[in-house]
């Protein structure tokens, strides 16, 4: 990995926001203007060279992230606008017909909006019961609190493999392995985990995953539902018109084409998935484990380095992943960020989607450190030196 790669660190900015949306490397770029430039038609429709050519880059994106993520076929890739597009599809294309009143759903308070809210709305509407795993004082879910969480009625786990604002790396490949015992279906919110980790579908035993391209270097507007075959089948479209249909005639009668092509209905976002190919083809090369020790390293020595600050609130320094959660003490989260940003260095602040998480942590808002994988201990030193003199905060703010 060159720091060159990515235009963005040509500017006298650290960003340290990398679990909201990450940089993009040139390659990415060059990807999605080339698509542009050179043969910006539509997919699975033309009979003319360029059409083709835009299919065959679209579908090679698919083949490329069912080898990225260990799934079985590339059938059971459908491309989406992003996580939460994946798992409201999920909710409300299979769940809605696979849960009957009084079903349990397992979730943690931890959980992002997106694995939260379309459970609420089912809840609302079939009656089905979510109910909390219980999180540890580190605000970390251990693999006991689960096995006690399970009844006869639970049918679904759904739940971060990575969580957003702790951190906390999940134990899914157990977890997984414990839902494949109690016939139990498991839902992954890949959203902070698949850009940081390898990741493996069969081997974990997940049945369903969701994650966006802009959170790996590739760009907004994209994402990723992953279903095991069995499950995509049974899952009913949510939008319905061009492409996802073989045949409809005036009396109603209309055949659908198989999946993945039947779940992505309308003209897709093309360049963006070029993009998000040209993106893992980045990643494979640096190496999953190489991107995953890294961060783990930079994450160990940005703990030790804020440990030593009298004045910081640091929220979960057992975990392993880049994500951080701080206060300056006495500060409202906001005002350190905009603090931080006097000096040219970005961290998100607020609840950052799981607001149900201030019920176990018992305060309304944090600022958050994300690291990629382009971050440095240099870029740390930088943002130690400014919280040392975080005395000037309210000069700058007021």
């Amino acid at each position: 990995m060159n720091r060159d790669d990515f235009p963005f660190l040509n500017q006298d900015i650290v960003y340290f926001d990398n679990g909201a949306t990450s940089l993009k490397p040139e390659c990415v770029l060059e990807a999605m203007d080339d698509y542009y430039r050179n043969y910006p038609a539509n997919i699975h429709r033309g009979d003319y060279a360029i059409s083709l050519k835009a299919s065959n880059a679209y579908e090679e994106v698919r083949n490329k992230v069912a080898k990225f993520i260990g799934a079985e076929s590339p059938e059971e890739i459908v491309f989406t606008s992003g996580a939460t597009d994946g798992m409201n599809k999920i909710v409300f294309g299979f769940m809605q017909d696979y849960l009957n009143e009084g079903d349990e759903v397992l979730l943690t308070k931890a959980e992002h909006a997106s694995n939260v809210l379309p459970w609420f709305e089912l809840e609302r509407t079939k009656k089905i019961k979510i109910r909390y795993i219980p999180l540890n004082e580190n605000y970390e879910l251990e693999l006991e609190a689960v096995k006690e969480q399970i009844t006869e009625k639970t049918k679904v786990i759904s739940l971060a493999e990575i969580t957003n604002v702790i951190g906390d790396i999940r134990p899914i490949h157990e977890i997984g392995e414990l839902c494949q015992e109690k016939n139990i279906l498991l839902v992954v919110d890949g959203a902070q985990s698949v850009p940081h980790k390898k990741t493996d579908v069969l081997k974990d035993h997940i049945d369903f995953l969701v994650f966006s391209a802009h959170k790996m270097l590739g760009p907004t507007g994209v994402g990723v539902l992953y279903g095991k075959k069995e499950y995509l089948e049974a899952l009913r479209p949510l939008e319905y018109g061009g492409g996802m249909n073989q045949s409809f005639d005036s009396d109603g009668t209309v055949e659908y084409k198989s999946i993945p092509t039947r779940l992505e209905a309308g003209t897709p976002p093309i360049a963006e998935v070029i993009g998000l190919g040209k993106a893992i083809d980045y990643l494979e090369e640096i190496g999953m484990d190489h991107v995953f020790a890294y961060e783990k390293e930079l994450k160990k020595y940005l703990v030790s380095q804020l440990e030593q600050l009298d004045s910081i609130l640091l929220y979960n320094t057992t975990s392993e992943s880049g994500a951080l959660a701080f206060n300056i003490d006495g500060v409202f989260s906001q005002d350190t960020a905009i603090y931080l940003d006097h000096y040219h260095i970005c961290v998100r602040a607020g609840n950052h989607c799981a607001k149900v998480l201030k019920e176990e942590m018992n305060i309304k808002n944090t600022c958050r450190v994300s690291l990629y994988f382009y971050n440095t201990k240099e870029e740390i030193d930088r943002f130690i030196e400014v919280l040392k003199k975080s005395s000037e905060l309210y000069k700058i703010i007021l």
